[in-house]
């Protein structure tokens, strides 16, 4: 019986443990991985500003999926199977191993993505995969048992079982498409929010944590996200602004990104507490002027700021605070009102929500229900995580079941 031939579309995190996971399983089995470009690993290589986050010490998988704002469900029995636990396993095993920073995302000690591409590399060529880059597949026939794999080269690649990791490319959402596969209308995720306030960016670079932020797009329900927000050029950023990017990725899209963000710069204490502290320094400092003595722990240019946008001058004093303006206050820390016209990009991360349909697919083996030996890992799935290495431990997870499940 001639040895099972594999193989791989696409040679990014997911296509490369998927690789590596079939060929440890089965040594008899010839396994393929082909790469469009010249270079793969080419998003690992740049992921976490050239650290590579690679997942996040969350070990539990329950736990695990409520970060994700689409997939979560279906990756409940994928993470029974491998998860973050694994990853950081697998890699120490390679003698690699993993840090853990304050916020829960892991990368290499070395804090080198370099290090993470190496051993991929190095694993899948001790595996004896066969790596083919600069091989760009342009569609796939199924016959039979088999699978015929035409490139632009005019090559024809024929396999026994396929998997598909070809990311969130446009190239990708077509074969599975041509294969009978349904595609979620893919829409960005993760990016921050153009607030076209010329004085707000002026205050770039300053970062408030925590804030509550409240997302109002039309007559939806609102979303809400509580953590670090970081002012900037465009408008506002921060892991508190790209989670409601994610969350909210499908309504922001379907409103041209116009929507209405709410932000609560003291989410510590409830709106009548904050008029308590306003009030007790009005009283304290009643001849003092109001943008030099704020009554509240926030950056001192942000403070000036925000009294301004309630119509309080430099010159106004403690003492002549009305009530009316108290108010206004008030509601401008805990509910202060700006307007979201547009996205801006996040460097680091590249996601898309949508992709292949997960009611197609089997989460056990992460095969196909509709084309028999056909796989799916990675983000042709219509799978996102939100920002801190859960982008990469689906990939691992899905790359390695779908892996397992060919070798076998």
């Amino acid at each position: 019986m001639l040895p099972a031939k594999i193989v791989v579309v696409g040679g990014g995190a997911a296509g490369f443990f998927g690789a590596i996971a079939c060929a440890r399983v089965n040594s008899q089995a010839a396994v393929t991985l082909i790469e469009a470009s010249r270079q793969t690993l080419a998003k690992v290589s740049i992921s976490g500003g050239g650290r590579c986050n690679v997942t996040h010490a969350c070990f539990d998988a329950n736990e695990l999926v409520r970060y994700y704002p689409r997939g979560g469900k279906a990756l409940r029995g994928a993470f029974a199977r491998f998860q973050a636990k694994d990853t950081v396993s697998w890699f120490a095993a390679q003698g690699v191993p993993l840090k853990k920073e304050a916020d829960g995302r892991m990368f290499p000690i070395t804090d080198s993505s370099e290090t993470i591409v190496n051993c991929l590399m190095n694993a899948a060529k001790a595996e004896g995969v066969e790596i083919q880059t600069g091989t760009a597949v342009v569609s796939i026939k199924h016959t039979g048992n088999q699978f015929e794999i035409f490139c632009k080269s005019g090559e024809i690649i024929k396999c026994d079982r396929l998997l598909l990791a070809t990311g969130s490319s446009r190239i990708g959402y077509q074969l599975a498409q041509e294969l009978g596969h349904h595609i979620e209308a893919p829409v960005p995720s993760l990016f921050t929010f153009n607030i076209p306030e010329a004085k707000l960016r002026g205050l770039a670079g300053i970062s408030v944590n925590p804030v509550r932020l409240r997302l109002c797009v039309g007559d939806k329900p609102p979303l809400e996200q509580l953590g670090p927000l970081l002012i900037t050029h465009w408008g506002m950023s921060g892991p508190a602004v790209l989670k409601l990017s994610a969350w909210g990725a499908r309504l922001l899209y379907d409103s041209h990104y116009q929507a209405t963000l709410l932000v609560n710069w003291l989410p510590d204490f409830t709106q009548e507490q904050v008029r308590e502290n306003i009030l007790a320094v009005k009283n304290e400092w009643a001849k003092r002027a109001i943008a030099l003595h704020r009554g509240v722990d926030l950056p001192h240019r942000l403070w000036q700021y925000i009294i301004a946008r309630v119509g309080i001058t430099t010159d106004d004093r403690w003492a002549g605070l009305s009530n009316k303006t108290l108010n206004l206050l008030v509601q401008e820390l805990t509910q202060g009102k700006y307007l979201i016209n547009g996205k801006g990009v996040f460097k680091e991360e590249f996601v898309t929500c949508g992709g292949v349909n997960l009611k197609e697919i089997d989460f056990k083996t992460m095969e196909s229900k509709l084309v028999p030996n056909l796989y799916f890992a990675g983000e042709i799935l219509d799978i996102d995580g939100v920002t801190g290495g859960f982008n990469f431990q689906s990939a691992w997870t899905t790359g390695y079941l779908a892996g397992v499940a060919m070798g076998n």
